[in-house]
């Protein structure tokens, strides 16, 4: 079996919407939908929780995730790269258990939509190609090459040079961006690496419908709309 530790990284101290991660969307706080769906994941055998922030703590833990830390001050500033958070939690587990686990997957908690079936696939594709990582990423709505800049004068040139002149969206070459729901990486690679997205790293596709990111209160007020709504928006 490959051991997979599921971590959800949640600061107390977000800007642009203030305690984002325990606001209340469709009947529980937002941080619960990830707990949920990795508790609920049969890949994934633990979830935890890493916050600087007791309430956030307190409310994981009704929800039924692991917090046993408190994550340091330092480790919880504006500008704290991910990485050390990650890391933080990757040696916490080495100490308490002697090991790494295979794999960490990194779930934000501002990614709600994302399902049992998303990080089941995402780790399918690890194990079929022995992957180092997998990263979600989901087709992009607007294609780079109908991109433009402004000039001072006011003309236009393309953002992203090319050669194309058709420039229907069925004609254009498909193109992905990174969604920020899943992150699956092998504890070594990101040691190793220090990176969420080395060398090699696969993609796991993942439907538009469910890639959502809340970072703002239009984003909380569209996904509560969704989720009012869930069959009816994904075509059910």
């Amino acid at each position: 079996m490959t051991e997979i530790v599921a971590l959800i990284t949640a600061r107390g101290g977000s800007k642009g919407l203030p305690r984002k991660n325990i606001l209340p969307l469709a009947g529980k706080p937002v941080i619960a939908w990830s707990i949920d769906a990795a508790r609920r994941a049969p890949s994934v055998s633990r979830v935890i929780v890493s916050t600087d922030d007791v309430e956030i703590a307190r409310i994981s833990v009704e929800w039924g995730a692991e917090v046993p830390f408190l994550r340091p001050a330092d480790l919880a500033r504006d500008d704290t790269p991910h990485i050390d958070v990650v890391e933080h939690a990757l040696h916490w587990l080495k100490e308490t258990t002697g090991h790494f686990p295979e794999y960490l997957l990194l779930l934000q908690p501002t990614s709600p939509l994302r399902t049992v079936e998303d990080i089941e696939t995402a780790v399918t594709v690890a194990n079929t190609h022995h992957a180092h990582a997998v990263v979600s990423v989901s087709e992009a709505e607007k294609h780079p090459n109908l991109m433009m800049t402004l000039q001072a004068d006011g003309t236009m040139t393309r953002f992203f040079p090319c050669d194309v002149t058709d420039l229907r969206r069925q004609t254009l070459p498909p193109v992905y961006v990174l969604n920020g729901a899943i992150y699956l990486n092998r504890s070594t690679s990101l040691l190793e690496t220090r990176s969420f997205f080395p060398d090699g790293t696969h993609a796991y596709i993942m439907p538009a419908a469910r890639a959502l990111d809340i970072d703002t209160p239009r984003d909380l007020l569209v996904t509560q709309l969704i989720l009012d709504h869930y069959d009816a928006y994904l075509g059910l």
